[in-house]
């Protein structure tokens, strides 16, 4: 699958300030100057600037723009942010599908299942991913639970597939991950995911849960995907501080 849209802009972008087409110290053309510039889409810009804003080379402030920074990467911040990608990868690589998306309050069951107060009003969408090597199999079914306030996002999502949906909160509202929290279960498929995802239900599957906290300490997007076991392996390497 080819690499989604905002990371070649964020590359040319990369490209142009590193060539000294877009000076340190200078400010950006605008989003809609930029938009037309690339001939991308104004949300593709955003998304595409906040990456160069999460590797140092550019900061951004309410009516003063966005200013050239460094000519390179801050390896050390991108460190951080890396993290971040390593978990997501996953999301910007696979092909979204959303079907369906509504308005809910949080029950009991629901709110210890997202560690989120009873009430709580979300956006919850529905969506299965793909595979580019096995495209007529679902690789998981994902609940995406949102910020009941971000009205926009359910169709941000759906005319943008490969853009993940916090770059998008973050790029049309302005809120930032700081952190993903994740908890991995294993479970048994159940009925109402084992027809969409081709599977038997109650056989082996992996369950991740992952929630998307701000610099607040609040989590504004919470995912719940369930892998059959099959379909889905994760990697991790731990690496010991130099003291």
């Amino acid at each position: 699958m080819s690499q989604p849209l905002y990371l070649q802009l964020a590359q040319n972008l990369q490209n142009a300030i590193k060539k000294g087409q877009f000076p340190v110290g200078s400010v950006f053309p605008t989003e809609l100057e930029l938009a037309e510039q690339y001939s991308a889409s104004r949300y593709t810009v955003r998304a595409a600037i906040a990456k160069l804003e999460a590797v140092g080379m550019v900061s951004r402030r309410k009516k003063a723009g966005t200013k050239v920074e460094s000519a390179t990467p801050n390896a050390r911040y991108k460190q951080t942010v890396s993290s971040v990608e390593d978990l997501t990868a996953f999301g910007e690589k696979h092909a979204r599908v959303i079907y369906s998306n509504e308005k809910i309050v949080a029950n009991k069951k629901l709110a210890g299942e997202l560690g989120c107060s009873v009430g709580k009003e979300w956006l919850k969408l529905c969506s299965l991913r793909y595979s580019d090597k096995n495209p007529d199999e679902p690789m998981g079914f994902t609940e995406i639970y949102i910020d009941a306030s971000y009205k926009k996002i359910p169709k941000l999502a759906k005319d943008n597939p490969s853009i993940l949906i916090s770059h998008l909160i973050e790029s049309e509202y302005g809120r930032r991950i700081a952190e993903i929290k994740q908890d991995v279960f294993a479970v048994l498929l159940n009925e109402e995911f084992a027809k969409p995802l081709q599977a038997k239900a109650k056989s082996p599957a992996l369950k991740i849960v992952r929630s998307y906290i701000d610099v607040a300490n609040e989590a504004f997007q919470i995912t719940v995907t369930t892998y059959p076991a099959n379909r889905y392996s994760a990697s991790t390497r731990l690496r010991r501080e130099s003291k």
